[in-house]
This record gives structure tokens, sequence and C-alpha cells, in this order.
């Protein structure tokens, strides 16, 4: 034999291992922080506004029905809610339905909206970015 065989060497040991892991590491912490923890979240503010849903609370149902809640439920374990769609029009929907809870804006709101077709000055865009106030 002229050519001798080749024999291939291992990695590092343990370092290899670990090298060939880290990238499927970091792409799960990505997918985590992004995508999964932000759900998981959300889902929980909405089984919260479920369960404190009150008499005259605006919902959306999941087939896009608006409504009021006119009979919410009298404990956690009842699932039925009467909703008014219209004012002599009333609707039993499951509690899982409904997909939000519409809540309205303040009235007594501190800035006034500007008037239609006037644009805001540019003293006041910064004014507004840098937190100055008028005195």
């Amino acid at each position: 034999m002229l050519i001798s065989p080749a024999y291939a060497q291992t990695a590092g040991g343990s370092l290899g291992d670990l090298t060939q892991f880290l990238p499927l590491i970091l792409i799960f912490a990505v997918f985590y922080f992004l995508l999964i923890r932000p759900q998981q979240q959300k889902q929980k503010e909405m089984k919260a506004a479920l369960a404190a849903l009150k008499r005259g609370d605006k919902v959306v149902t999941g087939g896009g029905v608006l409504g009021t809640v006119s009979r919410p439920p009298k404990s956690a374990d009842e699932r039925e809610i009467e909703v008014e769609i219209a004012p002599t029009v009333r609707i039993t929907v499951l509690r899982e339905t409904i997909s939000a809870v519409i809540t309205p804006k303040p009235a007594n709101d501190p800035k006034p909206a500007a008037p239609a077709g006037e644009t805001p000055s540019l003293g006041a865009t910064f004014k507004g970015l840098f937190g100055k106030k008028d005195r």
C-alpha cells in the first residue's frame, strides 16, 4: 500500500456537542420571547376580562357580532352570556366565543382632538416628543 488510510479525528469532546445544539437553543429562546410569552400574557388578560364581565360591557363575538352584555354569568362555571345586539334583540352566546371586550374611552380626555383638516404645528409635535409643556 502506497497510501495510508486516513482516520477522522473526533472534535473537542463535549464542547463540540454544545456548539451543535447552540443554534437550536438560541432559536427556541427567540421564539419564546417573541411569540410564546406574549401570547400567554394575552390569553391571561383575556381570561381575566371574561371573568370580570358585567352588565353593560361591550363585547365582540368570534363571528364578529358586536353587542352589549345584558345578563352576565352568575358564576364562574356558567358558560352562557346574554348579549343585546339591537334594542330588542338578545342572543345567548358561549363565554368562549367572546373574542374581545371593548372598553370605552374616558369622557374627560385631557387633550382635545385637532379639528378636521388641521395638522398640529411642528413646534407642538416637538413639545409632545420631548415632554415640554405649555406655560
